[in-house]
């Protein structure tokens, strides 16, 4: 489903100073895993999860996703095949406020095909269990069920991969539980699940670890083997 070839991308800072964020990233990803990119802050993890997930370009490098070579699609284009394919969870949540966790949910499907459907993000809402909680404004619900509420929102438009950056990274360990827990449910009914994480027990959860440091990709294990080296 998704692969790349030698991607590289740098950021020109205030000063002309230019810092290398990724450098020469191959990694391909099948349909139905569940991989988590590993790094500490300013490794490059997000710079890579922001390429893959079609929010950015490299500078260099090839990226096919579905054998669609994406350096060849127009701005709107990438608009459109991110929109269909491609889900996102943040860190921070980005749910508006003064609007309820329906009306949060139903924002993606503004912008595709069939428009707006009651329905689908209700049914959105009950895959994450806070149907109940539809009508609630952000301000009135927990850090865990703002997450929750985002990973409706994600999945609404029935996206074949979900891209979550830092999901626990702003909730107690009960709530990171339960937003775990969603992730795996979701992985086994078929979703492709990229985690970015520098949490160890988060990425444990995930099928595969990738690791990255200094904008390069410095191994890629199975859990298991990731536990066995560790020795847990």
């Amino acid at each position: 489903m998704i692969e790349t070839e030698s991607i590289s991308k740098s950021y020109t800072k205030d000063g002309g100073v230019t810092v290398r964020a990724l450098h020469g990233a191959s990694l391909t990803i099948s349909k139905g895993e569940f991989v988590a990119i590993m790094g500490p802050s300013g490794s490059g993890k997000s710079t890579l999860m922001n390429i893959l997930g079609l929010l950015d370009r490299p500078d260099t490098g090839a990226y096919r996703l579905d054998d669609q070579d994406v350096g060849s699609l127009s701005v709107d284009q990438l608009a459109r095949f991110r929109n269909e394919k491609i889900g996102f969870v943040f860190q921070a949540f980005h749910l508006l406020p003064k609007t309820t966790a329906l009306e949060n949910v139903e924002l993606p499907l503004v912008y595709a095909k069939g428009g707006v459907s009651h329905d689908k993000a209700k049914a959105a809402l009950r895959r994450v269990g806070l149907e109940e909680r539809a009508a609630h404004f952000s301000n009135e619900l927990s850090g865990g069920q703002q997450q929750r509420v985002a990973i409706a929102r994600a999945l609404v438009n029935d996206p074949e991969i979900l891209f979550a950056d830092e999901p626990t990274g702003n909730l107690d360990t009960a709530s990171g539980e339960e937003v775990m827990k969603i992730f795996a449910e979701l992985h086994q009914q078929g979703k492709t699940v990229i985690l970015i994480t520098h949490d160890s027990d988060v990425a444990a959860r995930a099928e595969r670890v990738i690791r990255i440091t200094d904008g390069e990709i410095i191994s890629d294990q199975r859990s298991e083997e990731v536990l066995s080296a560790t020795g847990e």
